[in-house]
């Protein structure tokens, strides 16, 4: 029955969205900007540590000095490198409209060594002090400069939140005390319990979020604090944020009232959230309820700063989700629907296999029907690589072009990985795991090689189009001709509508495509991909370019 209340539902939709458009070549596309839609934000994610060097000053904190394994030491950049790429222009270039930072908490002060060399926490999941920007990123002016400036540039910022466990343990870092954390057992992941009730990995303690208990705070942080200078503050914030909440003392709510901070104090506009599913989904419900009130907490204050009325953005990483399991994740035999109050938009760790396997128009209609049907009001992230996923799309780089093609025509957000738009390898010599996909941004590549520049000027008119038509990513996808292939994408939201068509895999030189079901006769479109011009004839759009992509939209 849920089924077919599903298909009849994608059925008005679509008959809603073709009479809307009209059969007598009637199209309303709104004159105005396009808003910003999270479910359509083309979202770039970058290690701050391996993005950009900004200021060299920080580069060696907390005498982090010992000889590493092959990338696996900080490398330099920072908060400020972010902020000078911004100011550049090269994100508004990519048509980036929200930009997702790896951790920038304070890390561990020393390192690992798991048979792999010495490893610093440069990726930012390892964490000492979660009040503290870790100095190796920046300061928090730093970040409230990043903020400000991404604003202005009609940039969101998303931070990494992790709430499931602190940095390991070292001769410089000890453990929290055991009313905090667990060191055993560790995970085996075939049942709920083993995979949440347990450390992810050896010597990474686990956070008690299943713990009610008050406890007092770490000596550590105490000792910290004092000698800091900001223990009487942080002390007397815990006793408001207690008193406001009602909330025990116990472990997760600490870190809920830490990281709500960096919303109320710096405005960030959203949080990708670490290791969901190693812990209680009751925990991210609570973590919602915070993060919304310290979001509007900011927006209150600072009516200035109000970029929109969007929400706060909670992404979360439930590894291995993808876009069949609809809404309920099946975590060890428990079904769990992760959405429920509790985020927005879940990482997609299907689609790459999707974007191997199905052709285009079976990518495109499964996602718009499940995105307007089971997951209605809710969305996806999608990404081909990342800075964990041993098996990327096109871990060789072989296909750039291609990969951007599949991503960022995709309904749903899209995840640019940083040097995904220049190829960066993913394949580095002498690196052991994850670290063969964590070199430095290749800013060299970009300035000095054409066929990287060429990789990349595809991205920026893809990401430039999907940033200027929220119907890219967000809107109904329907398929006007299979061969040549040409399909339109429709959005809608209040008084907003636009429209867009899209023609792939067309023959390069003149091709013509029947956009007679979406646009009127003699209305002039724009061709975004090659800057050409063109008038609506007998229902059809003829485009003489050198490229096989055309995206069709109505020329303001």
């Amino acid at each position: 029955m849920k089924q077919l209340v599903v298909i009849l539902f994608i059925l008005i939709t679509f008959s809603s969205c073709k009479h809307k458009l009209g059969n007598d070549n009637v199209v309303e596309a709104s004159k105005t900007p396009a808003p910003f839609v999270w479910e359509g934000a083309n979202l770039y994610f970058l290690l701050t540590d391996r993005f950009n060097n900004g200021d060299t000053s920080n580069d060696i904190n907390f005498d982090r000095t010992a000889e590493t394994g092959k990338l696996r030491g900080f490398e330099g950049g920072d908060i400020n490198g972010v902020t000078q790429k911004i100011k550049d222009g090269y994100f508004n270039e990519l048509g980036v409209n929200a930009i997702w930072l790896s951790p920038i908490v304070e890390q561990i002060h020393g390192g690992t060594d798991e048979g792999t060399g010495v490893t610093y926490g440069f990726h930012g999941y390892w964490t000492s002090d979660w009040t503290a920007i870790d100095p190796n990123f920046g300061t928090e002016e730093d970040l409230r400069n990043l903020v400000e400036t991404a604003h202005k540039n009609g940039i969101r910022i998303v931070l990494d939140a992790v709430i499931n466990h602190t940095g390991p343990v070292t001769d410089k870092d000890p453990v929290w005390p055991e009313e905090w954390v667990r060191t055993s057992p560790q995970c085996d992941y075939t049942t709920y319990d083993s995979t949440v009730t347990c450390t992810l990995v050896k010597n990474l303690p686990d956070i008690r979020t299943e713990s009610n208990d008050d406890v007092e705070l770490p000596p550590q942080l105490i000792e910290k604090w004092k000698s800091e200078g900001r223990y009487e503050q942080e002390v007397a914030e815990l006793d408001e944020f207690f008193k406001r909440t009602g909330h025990p003392r116990a472990p997760r709510f600490y870190i809920m009232k830490w990281l709500t901070d960096y919303i109320t104090d710096f405005g960030i506009d959203g949080y990708r959230v670490d290791t969901v599913k190693h812990t209680e989904e009751s925990v991210w419900q609570e973590f919602k309820k915070e993060c919304d009130y310290a979001f509007s907490k900011y927006k209150t204050d600072n009516p200035d700063k109000v970029m929109d009325d969007n929400n706060f953005y909670l992404v979360g990483e439930v590894y291995g989700y993808g876009i069949s399991a609809g809404k309920a994740y099946d975590l060890g035999g428990e079904k769990i629907d992760y959405f429920d109050n509790s985020f927005e938009s879940l990482i997609n760790f299907e689609f790459k296999w999707n974007a191997l396997q199905q052709d285009n128009e079976t990518v495109f209609s499964k996602y718009s029907k499940t995105l307007h049907g089971d997951l209605n009001g809710y969305g996806l992230l999608n990404y081909l690589a990342s800075h964990d996923d041993g098996q990327p799309y096109d871990a060789k780089r072989e296909n750039p072009f291609e990969t951007a093609t599949k991503l960022l025509l995709s309904p749903g957000t899209s995840q640019t990985y940083y040097g995904d738009e220049s190829a960066r390898s993913l394949l580095i010599e002498g690196t052991v795991g994850d670290a063969t996909l964590r070199s430095f941004m290749n800013w060299e590549d970009i300035n000095s090689s054409e066929d990287t520049q060429a990789i990349l000027k595809h991205w920026q008119k893809l990401g430039q189009f999907r940033k200027n038509h929220p119907a890219v990513g967000a809107g109904i996808h329907q398929m006007i001709t299979e061969t040549p292939y040409v399909f339109y994408r429709s959005y809608t939201k209040d008084d907003y509508t636009d429209i867009v068509v899209i023609g792939l895999d067309l023959p390069k030189g003149t091709k013509k495509l029947d956009v007679s079901k979406i646009f009127k006769i003699n209305d002039i479109l724009t061709d975004s991909y090659s800057g050409e011009e063109v008038k609506v004839v007998d229902g059809n759009a003829v485009i003489d370019s050198p490229y096989s992509i055309v995206l069709l939209e109505l020329k303001n």
